[in-house]
């Protein structure tokens, strides 16, 4: 069989390329999938990092040049990128931040051209501020191929994979930090081959299956103690505030140090949607037979497969774990808030908690900025979907930066959650990892 010399090759793009000889800071909004969408970027031949952990100066400087009407995610992102205006030798010239944007209501919409603005009258408008757009599925990157898309779409499922078996894993834990730091060794691993791995679709997967791969066999090597008795609890809200731990105050940590395991929304879903949003906005302005209709379903139709052969990798490890199809989760909003009526994240939190509570989770755990949207209209629907599926203890928490006795209200609500976890109608079922590991005490229906 002949060998394809590009194969060994990898993507980057030319001097002539806006983006060129220049460093782009991604927001780190969630742990592991901002590290990977940099490898991507580097992939491409572009220097990327991740903003610099957000601390009190994040705090500081995002409170000074914002009004407080803007929600928390936005205080957050602008006091880090200002953060890393003011370092030494800092060259807006040479500087880009990444910025998502999209349309509607939220406030989200106005995160870019806001920033724009601050930046402006601090005098770095000479910073290039990297805005793709929610409408087009976030594919919008400036001139980038569609090589880049795909690669950053297998970025982000990949790291929600690994998210999902740090979670899976980190409870249950007998060696204290043991799964942390597996995590970061099978991310560090992904990132170095996503970012060496060739041009070739087929080659690069092949590739990025190894490394998954190996960090699935680190992860079966922790030692850990399921017994089954832990309230699965599932995480929903705001993207940003439920994914970024600095911005909730580490709240699944808090949950997990009060003997819960999370599930949580991943990232994928969010796109799966906008790619959804996207057909619906073609269809309602008359472009069902058009040249952006074609791109958008085929580009829907080659994630979907990536997305299957790299969770297929983890059926066993996530075999009562699966994650709903976009399709399933605004089919069970609909008796809630039904799309396309309504839109957006409160639509997604409606039919994931549904979702949750028929695969046998013993509780629900919205995570919002202060006065989102969102979180508002979820919260006052959130009595009917509790009352549907039997009680389920649904609670929301709001982070805005400042101080509460968040601890004490996680007892509280893991009360509520034991107490449903008794009586709940729905079956959980557990991997089979679980029941084979050492040192095992599962319920009785297991063993």
């Amino acid at each position: 069989m002949p060998v394809h010399k590009h194969r060994c090759v990898t993507r980057k793009v030319g001097a002539g390329h806006p983006l060129a000889g220049k460093t782009v800071y991604v927001p780190d909004m969630a742990e592991g999938s901002v590290e990977a969408l940099c490898a991507v970027l580097r992939w491409m031949g572009i220097e990327a990092r991740p903003t610099p952990p957000s601390d009190a100066r994040t705090l500081e400087l995002g409170g000074k040049h914002t009004s407080g009407d803007e929600c928390f995610p936005a205080k957050i992102t602008t006091g880090d990128f200002l953060k890393i205006a003011q370092q030494p030798g800092f060259d807006a010239k040479r500087t880009v931040f990444f910025m998502g944007t999209t349309d509607g209501p939220c406030r989200f919409g106005q995160y870019a051209p806001f920033l724009r603005k601050v930046l402006r009258e601090r005098g770095y408008g000479d910073i290039l501020v990297l805005s793709p757009h929610g409408e087009h599925g976030y594919s919008d990157f400036q001139d980038f191929n569609t090589a880049f898309v795909r690669t950053a779409w297998r970025a982000v499922v990949s790291a929600d994979i690994l998210r999902k078996l740090l979670l899976q894993t980190r409870p249950y834990e007998t060696l204290p930090g043991k799964t942390d730091r597996v995590f970061r060794e099978s991310l560090e691993d992904f990132c170095q081959t996503l970012e060496q791995s060739c041009s070739d679709s087929r080659c690069q997967m092949r590739s990025l299956t190894a490394s998954l791969l190996q960090a699935k066999a680190r992860f079966h090597a922790v030692p850990a103690r399921f017994d089954g008795s832990r309230p699965l609890i599932g995480i929903v809200g705001e993207i940003f505030c439920r994914l970024n731990n600095f911005s909730n105050q580490n709240l699944v940590r808090r949950l997990e140090g009060q003997g819960a395991e999370c599930w949580m929304a991943d990232i994928a879903e969010w796109i799966a949607y906008t790619n959804m949003e996207e057909v619906r906005n073609l269809r309602l302005a008359g472009r069902t037979y058009s040249w952006e209709m074609i791109k958008s379903k085929l580009r829907s139709r080659i994630q979907h497969a990536d997305e299957h052969a790299l969770r297929s990798l983890f059926a066993e490890d996530f075999a009562g774990y699966e994650e709903p199809s976009v399709e399933e989760v605004l089919k069970l909003a609909q008796p809630y808030l039904p799309f396309p009526g309504a839109e957006g994240e409160m639509v997604t939190n409606m039919g994931r908690s549904a979702y949750l509570a028929l695969h046998g989770a013993d509780g629900i755990v919205d995570i919002s900025p202060f006065a989102c949207m969102n979180g508002v209209v979820s919260e006052a629907i959130y009595p009917k979907l509790s009352r549907d599926y039997d009680g389920i203890p649904i609670r929301n928490f709001y982070f805005d930066g400042q101080q509460s006795d968040l601890d004490r209200d996680i007892g509280i609500y893991l009360e509520l959650a034991r107490s449903y976890q008794e009586k709940k109608p729905y079956e959980r079922f557990y991997p089979s990892r679980f029941s084979r590991q050492r040192n095992v005490d599962m319920p009785a229906v297991l063993r």
